[in-house]
C-alpha cells in the first residue's frame, strides 16, 4: 500500500510552534539573565534578604516585602481553595439545569468564566468596597490574602470543573454499583482522581497573583514599612497565641511587587540594582511555589493513576 504523502501544513506547523516556543523562552531567559546580572551585587548580600527598606540605597533590604508577600499569597490560596473547590465541585456535580435554580446556575457559570478577564484593579476596588469599608477588616494581610483569593477564584472553579469533567463515567457508576451515595463517590473518587488537575489550575492562579500590584495598592498597601507582623509563637503551651494569630491578620503589609516599583520610580542608580535584585528573588519565589505544587501534583497522579 503506498503511503500518504505528507501535507505542507503537517511539516510547516511543527516548525513554526518550535520557533514561537524558542522565542517566549528566550526572551524569558533573556529577563531573567539580565535581572541577575543587573542585581548580582545585592542577590550575593545575606544583608540583603534580613533589611528593612530605607531610603539609604545600600542599607535597603526585602525583608518586610518577602514575609509579606509569602503571608498574603498563604492566605490567598487558603481561601481561595477553601472556596473555589467546593464551588467547582457544585457547579459540576450537585448543580440541576432544570427550573428557574438551573437558570440561576447557568448566569452564575458564564459569570464565573467571564470574570477571569476582569482587570486585576477591579478586584481591588470591590475588597475596598468590601473587606476595607464594609467589614472593617483595614489595609490589612487578612484583606489582601481575600483580594487575591477573590482574583484567583474563577482560574480555580473552571480548573476544578474540568478536572472533575475528565475523570470516567465508569468510576462513578462502578461507586453507586456498590451503594455509594452521591457524597461517597465525590470524596472517596472524584475528589482525589481529580486533585491532580485542581493543582494545576492552584499553579495557574498564584502565578498570576503572586505579581499583582493594583488591587493591593487599591486596598491601602504600604510602599514603605520598617516592621514585621507580630510573632504568634509564645515560650509557654501550647506555645501559640490565638490574639497573636489575629494581631498578624490585622497587620499591615507590603509586598516584593510594591516595594520593586518604589525602588524603579526613583532616580539614583543604585535603587535600580535593588529592584533588580528584588525582581529575581520573586521570580525565584515564583518558580519554588510553582515547583511545590508541581511536586504534590505528580504525587497525586501517581497514587491515584488508573
Amino acid at each position: 500500500m503506498k503511503r500518504k504523502n505528507t501535507s505542507r501544513p503537517d511539516i510547516l506547523f511543527p516548525i513554526i510552534g518550535a520557533l514561537a516556543f524558542l522565542i517566549v523562552l528566550s526572551f524569558l531567559f533573556t529577563l531573567i539573565i539580565n535581572l541577575f546580572i543587573d542585581g548580582l551585587e545585592k542577590i550575593k548580600d545575606p544583608s540583603f534578604y534580613v533589611s528593612f527598606p530605607s531610603r539609604f540605597p545600600d542599607q535597603a533590604g526585602i525583608l518586610s516585602g518577602w514575609v509579606g508577600t509569602l503571608l498574603v499569597m498563604a492566605g490567598a490560596i487558603f481561601w481561595s481553595l477553601l472556596i473555589g473547590i467546593p464551588a467547582g465541585i457544585y457547579l459540576e456535580e450537585y448543580a440541576t439545569k432544570r427550573g428557574i435554580i438551573g437558570k440561576i446556575e447557568t448566569i452564575i457559570e458564564l459569570n464565573i468564566n467571564n470574570l477571569a478577564a476582569v482587570p486585576a484593579i477591579i478586584y481591588g476596588l470591590l475588597a475596598l468596597g468590601i473587606f476595607v469599608y464594609r467589614f472593617k477588616f483595614g489595609e490589612s494581610i487578612l484583606t489582601a490574602g481575600l483580594t487575591l483569593s477573590i482574583l484567583m477564584l474563577p482560574v480555580i472553579v473552571v480548573n476544578t470543573r474540568e478536572a472533575i469533567r475528565r475523570i470516567p463515567r465508569d468510576i462513578r457508576e462502578g461507586a453507586y454499583a456498590v451503594g455509594a451515595t452521591k457524597w461517597d463517590t465525590v470524596r472517596d473518587h472524584i475528589l482525589p482522581y481529580s486533585l491532580g488537575g485542581i493543582l494545576t489550575g492552584l499553579i495557574i492562579a498564584a502565578s498570576r497573583a503572586i505579581g499583582e500590584t493594583a488591587p493591593l495598592i487599591t486596598i491601602g498597601a504600604l510602599t514603605f514599612i520598617a516592621f514585621l507582623p507580630p510573632s504568634p509563637f509564645t515560650s509557654d503551651f501550647p506555645f501559640i497565641s490565638v490574639d497573636k494569630i489575629w494581631e498578624v491578620f490585622m497587620s499591615p503589609f507590603t509586598v516584593l511587587p510594591i516595594q520593586i516599583f518604589n525602588w524603579v520610580s526613583r532616580p539614583q542608580a543604585a535603587f535600580q540594582v535593588n529592584a533588580a535584585a528584588a525582581g529575581f528573588i520573586l521570580l525565584i519565589l515564583t518558580v519554588l511555589m510553582n515547583a511545590i505544587a508541581y511536586y504534590f501534583r505528580q504525587k497525586v497522579r501517581r497514587k491515584y493513576i488508573w
